[in-house]
């Protein structure tokens, strides 16, 4: 039988937020229904609601969230009611040639529930990233549930299934962050500081913050950078080259997804350096470089999406690591809301003075 919850959804095109009543489906094959324990307010979800994804209103917002497991459908084997999970938005297919190539982190055929969650109306509803979490409870495809230790709050657990992710996966994973290396990150809101934990707990040596707000940067020295460069008083390029003995940054992390930051983060790397965008620019951004400064620089340019993560792998390890103390999730929670509380959020997130407001249900 459909269950009817309380969701934010976001009726058009930059109107308000609004509280409604959801239908949540009976799972289907290989779909599961999650009760959602908390839910993270990502700027993603602010992309959807003001039609910067894509126009297919209304959205249920909300994807970076974890919760419990409350129904599963036929076949559907490697989860059970009753599981404490962290909802990813992308299901691996197990059959596309990435997969098949024993790199499912890049699989090429991700999936959702094939079922829509509706209004009361009958009309369906676009869940953001194929979660849509900012509900009591939400319909997914089971490959989006990652089963992870239920000793960690769902508040900073939650936290993985986007942002944080994102930016640790961004050192680890795409840029190889290794022991040693000296490191910048160029954008210190939630996905840089992110990159700045993952870059530390890599064993980097040297980790330089690059951002225009003070504020951003006292609390990414807080998260284990060791220097940083307000780039509203210095040329950040300048800056790193000189904080690396002339040479620039082993790896250089651009968290900020503008053409002007990017040439910074090339011009700022050592020779063979890697360069990794996981800052998310618009469409209508280009960027021009001399072809043989690529040529002659060497080393690699790189995107990271979603931190080139495999969520199986990926997320118990990080929450073991969140519970022995040595990767404080916490620290990305500036603040716990209600549901009614998130287009506040927003306004917040604006303004820049947040780092994650967390929907706890």
């Amino acid at each position: 039988m459909a269950q009817h919850v309380r969701g934010i959804v976001a009726p058009g095109r930059g109107a308000p937020v609004e509280v409604r009543t959801i239908v949540v489906p009976d799972p289907g094959p290989g779909e599961a229904v999650v009760r959602i324990q908390a839910c993270g307010v990502c700027h993603t979800d602010l992309h959807y609601r003001e039609g910067g994804i894509n126009d297919d209103f209304p959205f249920l917002l909300g994807h970076e969230a974890a919760g419990v497991v409350d129904r599963i459908g036929e076949g559907v084997t490697d989860i059970a009611p009753g599981d404490f999970v962290i909802l990813n938005w992308r299901a691996v297919c197990g059959n596309c040639r990435a997969c098949l190539r024993g790199r499912p982190q890049y699989c090429f055929n991700t999936h959702n529930a094939k079922q829509k969650m509706t209004l009361e109306d009958g009309t369906e509803l676009s869940p953001a990233l194929g979660i849509g979490a900012f509900a009591e409870k939400t319909l997914v495809a089971a490959g989006q549930c990652t089963k992870v230790d239920p000793a960690a709050s769902a508040e900073v657990a939650g936290l993985l299934g986007c942002g944080v992710m994102a930016g640790i996966g961004a050192a680890i994973n795409t840029g190889g962050v290794g022991r040693g290396d000296s490191v910048a990150v160029i954008g210190c809101g939630g996905v840089g500081d992110a990159a700045i934990m993952g870059s530390r707990l890599a064993g980097a040596a040297k980790i330089i913050a690059v951002d225009i707000s003070g504020a951003k940067l006292e609390k990414a020295l807080e998260l284990g950078a060791t220097h940083a460069i307000n780039s509203t008083i210095d040329d950040p390029v300048e800056k790193i080259r000189e904080l690396t003995g002339g040479n620039g940054a082993d790896v250089v992390i651009e968290a900020v997804g503008r053409p002007e930051t990017y040439e910074q983060a090339f011009y700022a790397r050592d020779l063979a350096g890697t360069v990794v965008l996981v800052g998310v620019p618009t469409p209508d951004m280009k960027i021009e470089l001399p072809l043989l400064d690529v040529f002659g620089r060497g080393g690699s340019l790189k995107s990271s999406w979603y931190g080139d993560c495999l969520p199986s792998r990926d997320f118990p390890m990080l929450i073991d690591l969140h519970l022995q103390g040595r990767l404080d999730l916490g620290a990305f929670v500036t603040e716990t809301i209600a549901l009614e509380d998130v287009e506040k959020a927003f306004e917040r997130m604006h303004a820049g003075d947040v780092l994650r407001s967390v929907v706890v249900l």
